[in-house]
């Protein structure tokens, strides 16, 4: 009888505890010395793309920098120069009235969020008081309706 030796199907969107898992089950099994397998740290980009690079790297305990430089690899080359992932805004709201309005004039601002799937959310607004972008963004990013 002739015994086949089947591997597992990659996983299309893996969760940071299958790649754990299947990190454990391969620092168990390898030589010392060896090195990740390419399909390891692929899953690991991935995770990172979903989860972030630091919470990635800390529960798969991979070096961080490696992790980044594969995760900078795999997105391609950002022909501006650094990523605006690692911009910060910060955008003071302005103090609204229970009407709405402001007590001072609040220019157009156009706001524009993308997740790593692709989606995107527009939001534009003039002369009114700042919606909660924090929390717009929480559930844009978390995909529920």
């Amino acid at each position: 009888m002739m015994s086949t030796k089947q591997h597992p199907s990659p996983v299309v969107n893996p969760s940071i505890d299958q790649v754990r898992q299947r990190l454990a089950r391969w620092r168990r099994t390898r030589r010392k010395g060896s090195r990740i397998p390419d399909p390891l740290w692929k899953a690991a980009v991935q995770v990172a793309g979903s989860y972030g690079l630091n919470p990635t790297a800390r529960a798969l305990r991979l070096d961080y920098y490696d992790l980044q430089k594969r995760l900078e690899a795999a997105a391609g080359p950002d022909p501006v120069g650094k990523s605006s992932l690692h911009s910060f805004v910060e955008l003071v709201p302005a103090s609204c009235r229970a009407d709405g309005t402001t007590s001072a004039p609040v220019p157009e601002c156009l706001v524009e969020l993308e997740s790593p799937g692709g989606s995107k959310l527009r939001i534009h607004f003039k002369g009114t008081c700042a919606p909660d972008l924090a929390a717009l963004g929480r559930l844009f990013w978390s995909g529920q309706p």
